[in-house]
Order: structure tokens, then sequence, then C-alpha cells
């Protein structure tokens, strides 16, 4: 194989519709992955954090609090109904080379669409479909069978290149929750988001040596970059997803099986 037919072979680099081109010495480099399901190319988008940083997160794989190296949002298709999301998530990871622990999402948005921005370091990624916007206090939950199913799930990923004490990622993880409701407002959803949003927030380990930011709420240092940071990346999400939807129904994926391949997305 000669290299011009190496170099054609190797994923090439595609921005999702909607979104800028990284900034120079940004943190994160997102990788989309392609895989055939149910008849359809399926994305999904990886982050290989590597070592050295711990993250807390809902996610249904890796969720809890630990150190973790990677994290996997990946696109399924509406009306999504397996049992075990959970080790379809970890075989999922070991189709891309992940592993040890990491994180996994799932969303039935179309991933491509993710947005993202960045604030003195601070970093959020999100997907965004608001399928069936929710009040977190809401009466009663709606049945699905009464609103049929949408896709919907905002994932959030908060990355902050700081070492952060536990309390510190805990108000993190709050102050993440509250820009969101805040870009949801601010976009004019009556909603705190959807039932299955999901978020998860990186921080650095300490090092030897090394003292852990011991706060992360919206007036702090880390908080208040971060806060910026998921507000404007749910925001436009959440504009981007009204626009799409006005189009008429989602697919579950607008690429057809010939055209299923991976991609990096945002480099930094």
């Amino acid at each position: 194989m000669t290299p011009s037919q190496q170099q054609q072979q190797q994923p090439q680099p595609q921005q999702p519709y909607g979104t800028a081109p990284a900034p120079a010495g940004g943190p994160l480099l997102v990788e989309r992955g392609a895989r055939p399901e149910d008849g359809r190319c399926r994305h999904l988008l990886v982050w290989r954090a590597g070592p050295g940083w711990r993250m807390l997160s809902s996610g249904v794989l890796g969720g809890g609090l630990g150190e973790r190296g990677w994290v996997l949002n990946a696109q399924v298709r509406p009306g999504y109904s397996r049992m075990d999301p959970d080790r379809h998530l970890a075989e999922l990871a070991a189709a891309q080379g992940l592993a040890g622990p990491g994180v996994g999402l799932m969303t039935a948005a179309d991933v491509d669409g993710y947005t993202w921005a960045a604030e003195d370091g601070a970093t959020a990624v999100v997907t965004t479909g608001i399928g069936v916007p929710t009040w977190a206090a809401a009466p009663e939950p709606v049945p699905a069978a009464a609103t049929g199913y949408v896709p919907g799930t905002i994932n959030i990923l908060a990355v902050v290149p700081a070492a952060v004490s536990d309390a510190g990622l805990a108000n993190l993880l709050t102050t993440v929750t509250e820009a969101k409701v805040q870009a949801l407002l601010d976009a004019g959803y009556d909603c705190s988001g959807t039932a299955s949003d999901a978020v998860c927030v990186a921080v650095r380990a300490a090092g030897p040596g090394t003292d852990a930011e011991p706060f992360g709420g919206p007036r702090s240092t880390w908080g208040s970059r971060l806060a910026r940071a998921v507000h404007r990346a749910v925001r436009e999400g959440a504009e981007q997803d009204r626009v799409r939807r006005a189009g008429g129904p989602l697919p579950g994926h607008p690429a057809p099986l010939g055209v299923c391949r991976s991609a990096v997305l945002l480099a930094g």
C-alpha cells in the first residue's frame, strides 16, 4: 500500500453542522466512531482522556465517582429497549479500543449535532435532544405511551483541567445542572431538561504536593468558567434542536451504511 493510499484510508477531520473550529490550545480531542446497528449507521462520540482524570457521572456505565480514562456518548435508535445498556456500552467501548474504567452515556439524539464551548480552560461538549421536555418536580410522570417516543436526552461532558476536591467536584456537577436549566430557559423552553439527561464532570487528579480546589459553585473560579461554557453549549444545542425538529420527524440517523465512518471532530 502506498503512502497516499494509507492517507486516503485515515479518518478525515469533519465539523458537524452548527459548530465552529476548536480554538488552538483547547484541552479536548473528540472522535466520532461509527458502527452499523439496527440497519443504520449509528455514531458515537469518544473522548480518550487517558490517565490522571477523576470523573463524577450519572452515566449508566462507569457512573459515580472515581478515576476514569475515557468517555463515550453513543447514539442509539429511537425506542431503544435493551435492558442491559451498561453491557451494550461496554461492547461499544471495546470496539473502539477503550480499556480500563471509563464512562458511557446514551442518547437517541443525533450526536453529529453536538455543540461545545470553552471558557478559560473549562470545556463543555453537549449532545442535545429535547423530544419530551419536562420539569424535574412535575406532579407525575407522563407515560411514554401517551406521548409516543421522540428522540431526546441532553448529555453533557464538562471538563476542568485542574485538581478539585470531592466536595468541589459534586458542587461542579450541581453548577453544570443549574447552567443547563438556565440555558434552556434562555432558549425559550419551559422545562428543566428531559427525563433521561446525563452528565459527566471530569477534573484532574491531584498529584504529589498539589492542592485540590475546594469549591465548584457558580461563583468559584472554575465553577463560574464551567457554568458559562455549559450555558453557551446547551443554549446553542437547544436552539439547533428546535430548528431540526421544525423540519419534521427526526430520522434515527441520516447516513446510509455505505458511508458509515469515523472522523476527528473537535481538536485542540
